[in-house]
């Protein structure tokens, strides 16, 4: 009997993501993907697609994704693993369900899924889960054979997220002109969420102040400010802050937003910013627009020099690490105990994530956990 793929009992690694609009005539369709359910008018969807006009209608995310399936077929074949690669979005093209679909057609039937996003929340975790039992209960209600789906835990701390950020913000600060590098501050920044959500974020046992979610965030940037300080010989001034929130001004959300930052430290007297969004994977349109055009605006009218840090994106060492991420989850399924690889104090993620985490205003199906419909 032949030997098992490495990557077994997994046929097919799942790239899933949030989708974004390919031109002009996109963008209000797409938020109206977005925002479904909400009773948003058009016509305030058109006021909030400007961020996307003002790029000629076209977000970075999809061609970043397609870079990023490149670099892990790349990375899977140059380690013997011939593990295909798919890839499926929440609100555009190419749909989850369709993604779903064709994997089924070519006979696939042990997934493995990749989420875009690093930590543990709700629309960073649990909603991609209910995404994945929205298709599914669409492919059982056609009568086509289900897969099984799983996901690959929270990589945040993994070595191969957490070093191209490091050697991202040292790039950043080599951008600033010299006369104010040396008092630069680190501005760490991740999109905002409700503080209601953010306090029941993670496992049940981890809910409370800022949840999973803010302790997740304040490690990477513990990390990272800690490895500038090693390869600089500077201690800098760092904060977790804000960006890009959407939410009703009534309803609280995590603080301080990255423009108001900028306004406070300017005022105690910085020398210049680095901003490092450690909450996106890609540069995709929250950081193009939010950091590059509104923060550095916010910063030239301050007279502040700021200098943003590149996000993972297609890294080698990111892929690297979602190959070895696939690799020890796999082995876990074979009943095997593979070492898990994470940086600082938090230690790896669960696999599967229990009852109760990140739970949603009202309940709905979520695959991939160990309350999924569809184990």
């Amino acid at each position: 009997m032949p030997d098992q793929p490495v990557h077994a009992p997994y046929d097919a690694l799942l790239l899933l993501s949030f989708g974004g609009p390919e031109g002009p005539e996109d963008v209000v369709p797409f938020l109206e993907n977005v925002t479904r359910g909400r009773g948003i008018p058009r016509e305030r969807l058109k006021e909030v697609g400007q961020h996307y006009f003002l790029f000629g209608g076209v977000s970075p995310i999809n061609d970043q994704n397609r870079e990023l399936l490149r670099a892990l077929r790349e990375e899977f074949a140059a380690h013997g693993m011939d593990l295909p690669v798919y890839w499926g979005n929440r609100n555009w093209a190419p749909y989850l369900t369709d993604t779903l679909r064709q994997l089924v057609a070519d006979g696939h039937r042990r997934v493995l899924t990749l989420a875009t996003s690093a930590y543990a929340s709700y629309s960073g975790c649990r909603q991609y889960r209910e995404n994945l039992a929205d298709a599914l209960a669409a492919l059982q209600a056609e009568g086509l054979p289900l897969p099984r789906v799983d996901k690959l835990r929270h990589y945040f701390n993994h070595p191969g997220f957490v070093r191209p950020m490091v050697d991202a913000t040292l790039a950043a600060l080599g951008e600033l002109p010299e006369a104010v590098r040396q008092g630069a501050h680190l501005a760490f920044t991740t999109h905002s969420i409700p503080t209601a959500a953010a306090d029941t974020s993670g496992p049940a046992g981890q809910h409370g102040d800022g949840g999973a979610y803010v302790a997740q965030h304040l490690e990477v940037a513990r990390l990272i400010a800690e490895a500038v300080r090693e390869q600089t010989g500077v201690e800098r001034p760092w904060r977790l802050v804000y960006q890009s929130r959407s939410g009703a001004p009534h309803i609280p959300w995590l603080e301080p937003d990255i423009c108001e930052h900028l306004e406070a430290v300017h005022g105690e007297g910085a020398s210049a910013v680095v901003m490092v969004p450690i909450g996106f994977v890609s540069d995709h349109m929250e950081v193009k627009y939010d950091l590059d055009t509104e923060a550095v605006a916010k910063a030239a009218e301050l007279g502040l020099p700021v200098a943003r840090a590149a996000t993972v994106g297609a890294d080698p060492r990111f892929a690297a690490a979602v190959r070895e991420l696939v690799l020890e989850r796999a082995a876990t399924e074979r009943g095997e105990r593979p070492e898990r690889c994470a940086l600082g104090a938090l230690g790896p993620s669960h696999d599967l994530c229990p009852a109760g985490c990140c739970p949603a205003r009202a309940l709905r199906p979520a695959a991939a956990g160990a309350d999924s419909p569809y184990a």
